[in-house]
């Protein structure tokens, strides 16, 4: 989503934003602007655009001053224009903010700021949090007290940094990222470490309900209600500075490629965690997964491996419908948040809410450092590295060894043999030339299904969210038992369908719906260890156990989905409309 940044020090302020905003460019966004102060003025440019694109434009990187904030929008409140794009002064120009996240209150607050005098010349949210600030600073002359007054009349879920024209920065977390970097002679603010690794490695995560006040050399941290806090630096590891692309030519196949290695450092030095995981899952009646996206379908497979492994009995929940039903949560069961970044609003509340049910959390994540590990009781993390293309993949493996792990510890008959994982998965990615010929079949297809039983229906779905994510194809998971009950109707010489059917219990029902399919038209692209004369296209993995065999169907379809997006023109790493890390509702 949105990444907000702000900087105060020696150096000139507008380069060092502009570098932060490029290194947070994969969250996803639409427009990005720059403001600094200098001379007791605030100077501010922006547009729509990527960040390259603005600061060609516009000079971004040449505005004076050595405090400024930074901004990249992805909408929410208001269209993709350049008036709506951030930061936004306030009425008197003498403020300016950049935000991230959601003024529930908003429509309210503007009207009274307007009756007031106040001008807005944007239709978002965000504006009225500068009118506010201006408000309520003129009638303090202090920014502690205007923020705190601000603060008090603020509805949602927010963080968000401010800048006066004196020099002073004033920044304020509740219930969005919001990290302060310690640097010599210099203060960052980011809503990601990546928006400052290259300059520091100590950071202060800012706790739910604090803000900070930053006046060149100082720097102040106090609660909503006024009380200061000592903060605490955390060395951030410096695996976070290292996001190049290398030799690849998109983040995306850069992630794919690592997954041979990645998946030995899922869940690494966590034997206790997960030995204490796995009492909490054979002592408790209740059991619930949940997560968004790629996570939720992790926690299908979770459901799907516990209760054939350890005869435990779970449920998955989506973590944006728990709010719409939050009795369904027993008190006092265990409840696994599965989240890559640790900071999704929808995985958050339904924390929130299983908390209040007095349920234990146990949280599988790769931000060590989110706000998800400081709720959770328990964490394990996948270890996989920073993950920049939008499209989860190597922490979907990541994530998927990690519960191998709890299964093993829960069955001691499971036997996961890493090495051999890991050498299916480089096998699958010397398959590239194969896939690319599928991939240039499908660039003019509008539908895609992919259909799977049992273990790899999970899969099935999780296949057709990567198409849609990076091709922008419709493409949808169907259950193969389930193709006469509706999905049959589709079938037709417009269509290509994906079989996932490894050599396994699914396989002669899965062989059977394929012939049925082709029988209506219909191309069949079959992942699978064993060749048929029903496939159009065959792609070839690895034979392997029915345990393991979700990793090796993952990555063909990782690959098909990043050169389909290639042969489309399409931007496998930044897809349209989406947010690595969605932290608004």
């Amino acid at each position: 989503m949105c990444s907000i940044i702000g900087y105060s020090g020696d150096d000139i302020a507008a380069p060092i934003i502009v570098k932060g905003l490029r290194r947070m460019e994969y969250r996803g966004y639409d427009s990005v602007g720059v403001a600094t102060e200098s001379n007791n003025q605030i100077e501010l440019k922006k547009g729509v655009g990527k960040v390259e694109e603005v600061n060609s434009k516009v000079n971004l990187e040449q505005l004076p001053g050595k405090i400024g904030i930074g901004h990249t929008r992805w909408a929410t409140h208001g269209k993709v224009t350049d008036a709506n794009a951030h930061p936004h002064p306030s009425t008197s120009g003498k403020i300016a903010i950049v935000h991230n996240g959601i003024i529930e209150n908003f429509v309210e607050l503007k009207e009274n700021l307007k009756n007031e005098g106040f001008i807005f010349q944007s239709d978002t949210d965000s504006e009225v949090i500068a009118n506010l600030l201006q408000k309520n600073f003129e009638l303090s002359k202090n920014v502690k007290d205007a923020m705190l007054k601000t603060i008090s009349e603020l509805k949602g879920h927010y963080s968000f940094i401010a800048m006066f024209e004196n020099g002073q920065l004033a920044a304020a977390r509740f219930h969005e990222p919001l990290i302060i970097g310690v640097g010599k002679n210099n203060y960052f603010l980011s809503s990601d470490v990546l928006g400052f690794i290259e300059q520091t490695d100590e950071a202060i995560y800012m706790d739910n309900g604090n803000f900070a006040i930053i006046n060149q050399d100082q720097i102040q941290i106090l609660d909503f209600q006024g009380n200061e806090i000592k903060p605490e630096i955390t060395k951030v590891s410096k695996e976070f500075a290292d996001v190049y692309k290398g030799d690849y030519a998109h983040f995306t196949l850069k992630e794919i490629s690592e997954q041979p290695e990645t998946i030995f450092k899922a869940g690494e030095n966590t034997k206790n965690s997960i030995k204490a995981v796995s009492d909490y899952l054979k002592h408790s009646r209740n059991i619930y997964l949940t997560g968004s996206g790629t996570s939720y379908n992790a926690s299908l497979v979770a459901k799907y491996l516990l209760a054939k492994y350890a005869k435990i009995k779970s449920e998955s929940i989506i973590s944006s419908e728990l709010q719409f039903s939050p009795d369904s949560i027993e008190p006092n069961s265990i409840v696994i948040a599965i989240s890559q970044s640790g900071e999704s609003a929808d995985v958050l509340e339904a924390v929130n809410i299983a908390k209040k049910n007095d349920c234990k959390i146990i949280s599988i994540i790769n931000s060590m450092t989110s706000t998800l590990s400081r709720e959770s009781d328990i964490v394990i993390g996948m270890n996989c590295g920073p993950e920049i293309g939008v499209a989860a993949t190597k922490s979907f493996t990541s994530q998927l060894i990690i519960l191998y792990k709890i299964i093993q510890e829960l069955n001691g008959d499971v036997e996961i043999d890493l090495d051999e994982i890991s050498s299916s998965i480089s096998k699958i990615l010397e398959e590239h030339n194969n896939i690319k010929k599928i991939a240039n079949a499908l660039k003019e297809i509008s539908d895609i299904y992919v259909l799977g039983r049992g273990i790899h229906y999970p899969i099935a779905i999780e296949s057709a969210l990567k198409i849609k994510e990076l091709t922008y194809i419709h493409a949808e998971g169907i259950a193969g038992g389930e193709l006469k009950h509706g999905p049959l109707a589709l079938m037709d010489d417009n269509v290509f369908v994906i079989i996932i059917n490894p050599e396994d219990s699914t396989y002669q029902d899965t062989l059977t719906s394929a012939r049925e399919i082709k029988a209506r038209g219909a191309k069949i692209i079959g992942i699978s260890d064993k060749e048929s004369d029903a496939y159009d296209y065959w792609v070839k993995i690895p034979k392997t156990s029915e345990l393991t065999y979700p990793i090796a169907e993952t990555i063909p379809i990782q690959l098909l989905s990043y050169y389909c997006a290639l042969e489309k023109d399409t931007d496998p790493d930044y897809p349209r409309n989406l947010a690595k890390s969605v932290t608004v509702k």
